[in-house]
């Protein structure tokens, strides 16, 4: 295991902040078009039944979540039930991801994200209806 200093962390973390404009990310993500596709209680209804997948993250562009997604911070939900995933917000989860790979110990809080462990590390899903 490699020592990384205080500094050279912080620079580290701020490099991949930078190197991804997480700020306009972040923006164009809260800004995007968010599309309703059904009732936030039908999406829940499915859900109560069992009628969902768990979406990996690379595969989540157009479907529709059953649970509420929440990024920390700001903690602001992001998408409710029955509302479509985009390319942006795929695009931050994506960042989020590789995020969490890079620096354990600091990963970013997505309420509704949800992470499965296996060989390779985390592997990160979203529960969509079916």
């Amino acid at each position: 295991m490699r020592k990384v200093g205080l500094r050279d962390l912080c620079d580290n973390i701020h490099g991949i902040y930078k190197i991804n404009d997480v700020a306009r990310l972040t923006t164009e993500m809260y800004l995007s078009n968010m599309e309703p596709a059904m009732k936030p209680s039908e999406a829940f209804a499915k859900m109560a039944h069992g009628e969902i997948d768990r979406v990996s993250i690379d595969e989540l562009e157009g479907r529709i979540t059953s649970v509420l997604l929440t990024p920390y911070p700001p903690g602001i939900p992001l998408l409710i039930p029955g509302e479509r995933f985009n390319k942006t917000i795929v695009d931050y989860l994506k960042f989020a991801r590789d995020f969490n790979q890079k620096f354990p110990g600091f990963e970013s809080d997505i309420h509704g994200l949800v992470a499965n462990e296996d060989g390779d590390g985390p592997r990160y899903y979203v529960d969509c209806v079916r």
